[in-house]
């Protein structure tokens, strides 16, 4: 029975968090298959630890996760390399990027199989069956080429949580000691990555886990989250938590409950929700929320426009009235609301999409507003292959269309655009890009982010005194003395960087 090597590509450029995503992997074979974790945010070269592994001639399988962005820079040429160096290896890939660009993945010749959603029973039946020589069409949550034709098989609905193992702390203690995950952020001195839950049970037309998961959630039980969280703060020295669940808040009773265990050990948590979900807690839910440590919620506030919303297929009932209602309330309880917005939508004309962005920009300054602790997250709107969503068909009438190969996937401008930082969209022209990129300059420096825990009040000051007659006159054109401070004192933590959107394989 061949070895497995898992790795997982560098996706931290500041910090480093626990790689739950192949950790996850790594539970489904425990015990099963003998099994070496590479990863390549803690690996000075990657690519060395990779091939002394593979030079054994023991392991007979390559598993890499994928997600969009800084992980394409490892995984895409190290894949290629070891279909080139090492023929008889069998190389699976997981994760969005796969499962949403599956095409030039499978056409690259270097990537053999997809695990497409939940790997907990896909992948040890792949390696059961790739061991048997049988045919690989009865396993679920697959995608590979037979031939001339591209395969998808069965999806498998989302496990029972509770059912699945523990992550194999142990085991990556033994290749990484835990405690170097443990970095410090504004939450803690020793901040740990956890995943909660699967899915989202909204179907968000420009999100990239709608394809994968089909508005499905499902969650860890309060009982077993507090547990492993236990477990991390007694064996390893955690004080701070983030749930880079997708939707950590779908359900109170769970989170209320998951509270309650929490409260006795005294930590900061953070995680991702929605707006109108959690405005239908009741208040004694948020007061034991915050008492139990939560100091800060990430929202997909996305647009102020009701009519953007309802083309984006936002669902549920949020609006823009409750945006802002909501952000006032969370005020009362003492919890900072990280609202994210998507600029840069397709529309009729230019000057429709220049009007969208002018009306995104005193949206977000009327919440500031409302809500001075509200911390503002810009993105530039880019496509998700979500077939059949009017939004999706607008873009492909436009003339957008994703790289047809996958090694054109790590020129620069693509990995941005994955990054949602440069779409490359035909209808957003440059100096709309440079509208967005300057209001946001402005902003931060009027508003610095409390997640800086480095940035000085005398620094804040500076930044907010210069920033103040261009946010009052709405002048964002060229801000380089802002550019100047912020690159030198100001970090944002960026999610899409930093490990906040990192899933399952």
């Amino acid at each position: 029975m061949g070895k497995v090597l898992l790795f997982n590509p560098r996706s931290a450029n500041h910090s480093w968090r626990i790689p739950n995503s192949i950790l996850q992997v790594a539970a489904s074979i425990e015990d099963k298959w003998d099994y070496a974790l590479v990863d390549g945010n803690r690996e000075r070269d990657p690519w060395e630890k990779i091939q002394q592994q593979l030079d054994t001639g023991t392991f007979s399988y390559f598993g890499c996760t994928v997600m969009p962005g800084p992980q394409l820079k490892q995984a895409i040429p190290f894949t290629k390399q070891v279909k080139e160096s090492y023929p008889r290896v069998t190389t699976v890939w997981g994760g969005y990027f796969p499962s949403n660009q599956y095409r030039s993945c499978l056409n690259s010749g270097y990537v053999d199989f997809i695990i497409d959603g939940p790997g907990d029973f896909a992948f040890p039946r792949l390696l059961e069956c790739l061991e048997k020589g049988e045919d690989c069409s009865y396993v679920p949550n697959l995608i590979y080429r037979k031939k001339l034709e591209i395969v998808r098989t069965q999806k498998e609905s989302i496990p029972d949580q509770d059912l699945l193992p523990q992550l194999p702390y142990e085991r990556l203690n033994s290749f990484y000691p835990i405690k170097g995950y443990l970095g410090k952020s504004y939450l803690g001195q020793r901040t740990a990555a956890y995943h909660s839950s699967m899915g989202c049970p909204f179907t968000c037309s420009f999100c990239a886990v709608v394809p994968i998961y089909n508005a499905r959630w499902k969650g860890r039980s309060a009982r077993l989250v507090y547990k492993d969280i236990k477990y991390l703060i007694d064996t390893h020295g955690a004080d701070a938590v983030e749930f880079h669940d997708n939707n950590f808040f779908v359900n109170e009773k769970r989170t209320v409950d998951f509270s309650k265990l929490i409260l006795q050990e005294r930590i900061a948590w953070w995680g991702e929700g929605r707006i109108d979900t959690v405005d239908k807690y009741k208040d004694e839910s948020l007061a034991l929320m915050r008492e139990a440590g939560c100091k800060m919620i990430f929202f997909g506030a996305e647009t102020g426009s009701q009519e953007l919303l309802r083309a984006m297929d936002k669902g549920g009932m949020q609006t823009p009235d409750q945006m802002k209602r909501f952000a006032e309330r969370l005020r009362k309880f003492d919890i900072i609301p990280e609202y994210s917005f998507v600029l840069g939508f397709p529309g009729p004309s230019a000057e429709k999409v220049m009007e969208q962005i002018e009306n995104e920009i005193a949206f977000i300054k009327e919440v500031k507003r409302i809500n001075p602790d509200t911390e503002i997250i810009i993105y530039v709107y880019s496509p998700v292959p979500t077939e059949g969503s009017d939004l999706y068909e607008q873009v492909k009438e436009s003339g957008f269309r994703f790289p047809e190969k996958l090694d054109d996937w790590l020129s620069h401008d693509w990995q941005t655009f994955d990054l949602r930082k440069n779409p490359l969209t035909p209808w957003l022209k440059p100096y709309m890009v440079d509208k967005i990129k300057d209001f946001e300059t402005v902003l931060n420096a009027r508003y610095p982010t409390v997640a800086d825990f480095k940035l000085t009040r005398f620094q804040k000051l500076v930044m907010k005194k210069l920033s103040g007659l261009r946010y009052q006159l709405n002048f964002f054109a060229f801000p380089y003395e802002l550019k100047i401070l912020q690159k030198f004192w100001l970090r944002y933590r960026q999610p899409e960087v930093e490990g906040f959107f990192m899933e399952h394989t």
